[in-house]
């Protein structure tokens, strides 16, 4: 059987956590986060462009989040979508003889005579029978149904995006996760938390959806857990490549501890 004497000098302190893996762990483990980062990047710049316009302004705000769950009770769907998020896919004047339409009460026969044309050259080229899950707007019916009241996202999108971001998201953190266990030196009261708390987050997350599309002041409640999912990535991604790439790669330090096994 043997024995730390019959183990080759080079790979005596070798141990089972991010410090002291072979260069193709530390690689593999890399090309992840990585990727993974990138991936959430994109995500922050498709909220940006699409909830960060719901109020019209760039930035993501209070009122962006409250307009996107619970909805403008005050204006139409149609009215702040031209407003928010697609308001630079129509020129200013065009985008505007909607809204008035809208707001006189969005009759069929103005839409015959003037609003038609208008929808054809700037909206129907997405918003067409073929662009599911798009509303179809060459159809009347459709476009008269958006210029109602907007009570934000229905019931509906809100089951959808649950349960795809419930296991889409807990898979990518149990990956980060699982590499963020290799690491060493990380106290406990740090270490544990920054596991455990990207789920909690996330169901608090999908929680405050729900509950901001009843009563508006949980909006607040969109905006923290989705800061506390980013602290906890943001936190763990940091360790790893740290400990990975500098303290294992540029300052050539060691460890035997196996990091699962071992705190």
């Amino acid at each position: 059987m043997s024995s730390d004497c019959n183990i080759p000098a080079k790979y005596a302190y070798k141990g089972a956590n991010l410090i002291s893996f072979g260069t193709s762990i530390k690689l593999l483990f890399t090309g992840y986060l990585v990727t993974i980062a990138a991936g959430y990047l994109m995500a922050l710049i498709q909220i940006l462009f699409t909830h960060g316009m719901a109020d019209g302004k760039f930035g993501l705000s209070l009122d962006d989040v409250v307009y996107s769950y619970y909805g403008d009770r005050s204006g139409s769907v149609l009215e702040s979508k031209l407003n928010g998020s697609m308001k630079f896919n129509a020129p200013e004047q065009e985008r505007f003889k909607i809204v008035q339409w809208v707001r006189d009460g969005a009759s069929e026969a103005e839409y015959r005579s003037n609003i038609k044309p208008v929808i054809d050259r700037n909206c129907v080229t997405c918003h067409n029978a073929g662009a599911s899950p798009l509303p179809d707007f060459s159809k009347f019916e459709n476009l008269k149904k958006v210029s109602e009241s907007s009570e934000g996202a229905t019931f509906q999108s809100l089951t959808r995006l649950s349960h795809i971001h419930l296991f889409g998201i807990s898979f990518i953190f149990m990956f980060v996760g699982i590499i963020f266990s290799f690491s060493t030196d990380v106290p406990c009261k740090y270490k544990y938390p920054a596991i455990v708390m990207p789920y909690l987050f996330l169901l608090i997350d999908i929680a405050s959806w729900w509950l901001t599309k009843l009563n508006p002041h949980f909006a607040w409640l969109v905006i923290i857990a989705g800061a506390g999912l980013g602290v906890s990535f943001a936190f763990m991604w940091t360790v790893s490549m740290y400990q990975m790439w500098i303290l294992g790669g540029i300052l050539k330090q060691s460890d035997r501890r196996n990091a699962v096994l071992r705190d």
